[in-house]
């Protein structure tokens, strides 16, 4: 019965923080800073592109983090409920043994989420660089001609 209420209230804290991560902040629609700053066209000039689609390194990044977070939070509520289930063991041994176990579990799951996120940040910061490093190239290849 308790291991039913705590896997609902983790839904439900998983499901406010989707709500809650779609909020969007107040934003002035009378001037866009895009389009009335020159830097548009400043940067045309220059060669890059101003198109506001996002590359595929974009999407899969925030994807990736999204889940990974959400892992994380599922492995830091395994944390607490052991720490609950130690505090109220009351002295019974296999009970404490039961909530020793799971702390340690969801601190390696923590710990294998922490490097899947820098072993994703890092592959796709260097896929992003290379691209970025292509583009000045055939930039500064246009500039030489």
């Amino acid at each position: 019965m308790q291991f039913n209420k705590f896997f609902f209230i983790l839904i439900l804290l998983i499901f406010t923080a989707f709500i809650f991560s779609n909020i969007n902040t107040a934003s002035a629609q009378s001037y866009n800073f895009a389009t009335n700053s020159g830097l548009t066209q400043a940067s045309e000039s220059a060669g890059y592109s101003t198109s506001s689609s996002t590359p595929l390194t974009g999407y899969v990044s925030k994807i990736i983090t999204a889940l990974l977070s959400i892992l994380g939070v599922v492995f830091l509520a395994f944390t607490l409920y052991g720490g609950i289930m130690w505090m109220t063991a009351a002295g019974n041994e296999d009970k404490v043994k039961k909530a020793r176990e799971l702390i340690i579990e969801s601190i390696i799951g923590v710990i294998i989420v922490l490097a899947a996120y820098a072993i994703s940040y890092f592959v796709l910061k260097a896929t992003t660089a290379s691209s970025l490093r292509t583009n000045a190239t055939t930039i500064n290849q246009l500039d030489t001609q």
